[in-house]
């Protein structure tokens, strides 16, 4: 089928994790057990955050929106993933791998942008604490959702926008386990030096800033928070180490991935399957552990339906 942009290919064979038969094995179990264990877990996050009335901060806000983040995220690649491992040819879709090229970039976008708001929330509340409840008031906190929301369409159609410009005529075949920009670029029947740079400044460049600021941001929290001797400080402590965690399982995979020129090296698609698959559900999990009023809240809400 053929298109304005001279593509004449409609699918694309991928390549896969790996070709040995046990290693593919293993991926499969633990990306099931990591489905059916956590999955269900950040699910339970967010039911937990919109039942609980005592949970009504805009730092449990956001945490919900970063469980369903992530969770909408985990849907894009492992869910096919699991499927292929069952086939013999991984075929996708010219208009399947756009879609997902799509959806991959706008979530993940978004939660890079909810990150940075989740920082400007401890900022405000650590180190400007009695313009806290002005400045993060529920309107507030919800044209902030709004924002992210549009920040993470925008870079993503732009991504998808200069894909859409390029002629696909021969070569079909991605080394990858789902489509992403870099493996998708090299498959162009043309010159692709300048969107190359493009795509390095859409996502590697602005990765790399954003994650240099929201480190630059949580140390300034932490010198105010070890400065201070307020009751809180342990918790506080705590909380922007969590953050901390979670931008740096986030960021550094994406900064290896996008912050290059595009060329293959033997760990890119190990690196780009804990970005995708591993670490989305893992993220709203670690902080959930190191939170107390969360895990309070969970087991009242478990206990109540045991008891029902």
């Amino acid at each position: 089928m053929e298109i304005e942009n001279s593509t004449v290919v409609t699918e694309f064979i991928l390549l896969g994790l790996a070709q040995s038969q046990n290693i593919q094995f293993m991926v499969f179990v633990l990306i099931l057990i990591f489905y059916l264990i956590i999955l269900p877990g950040n699910f339970l996050i967010i039911l937990t955050i919109r039942l609980d009335p005592g949970l009504t901060a805009p730092l449990y806000f956001f945490l919900g929106n970063l469980a369903f983040l992530d969770a909408s995220y985990s849907f894009i690649v492992a869910p096919r993933m699991l499927v292929d491992f069952l086939s013999e040819k991984k075929v996708i879709s010219y208009r399947g791998c756009i879609t997902q090229l799509f959806f991959l970039h706008f979530l993940g976008g978004g939660e890079g942008l909810l990150l940075a708001v989740m920082a400007f929330d401890r900022y405000m509340a650590i180190c400007r604490p009695l313009h806290y409840s002005t400045v993060m008031n529920p309107r507030a906190c919800y044209a902030l959702i709004l924002a992210l929301w549009l920040g993470g369409f925008v870079h993503s159609i732009i991504q998808v926008a200069f894909i859409l410009r390029l002629p696909f005529c021969g070569p079909n075949q991605l080394d990858n386990f789902f489509c992403d920009v870099p493996q998708v670029i090299k498959l162009a029947c043309t010159d692709t030096f300048v969107v190359e740079l493009l795509m390095v400044f859409n996502s590697g460049l602005l990765t790399l800033l954003c994650f240099l600021g929201l480190l630059s941001s949580y140390v300034v929290i932490l010198c105010h928070v070890r400065r201070s001797a307020s009751e809180g400080k342990n918790k506080a402590m705590s909380t922007c180490t969590t953050h901390v965690i979670i931008i740096l399982l986030m960021f550094g995979p994406a900064i290896f991935i996008y912050t290059r020129p595009f060329q293959a090296l033997p760990a890119d698609k190990v690196v780009s399957f804990f970005h995708t698959v591993i670490f989305p559900l893992m993220n709203p999990v670690i902080y959930t552990l190191r939170n107390q009023e969360v895990k309070s809240s969970m087991r009242r809400l478990l206990s109540q339906h045991v008891v029902c």
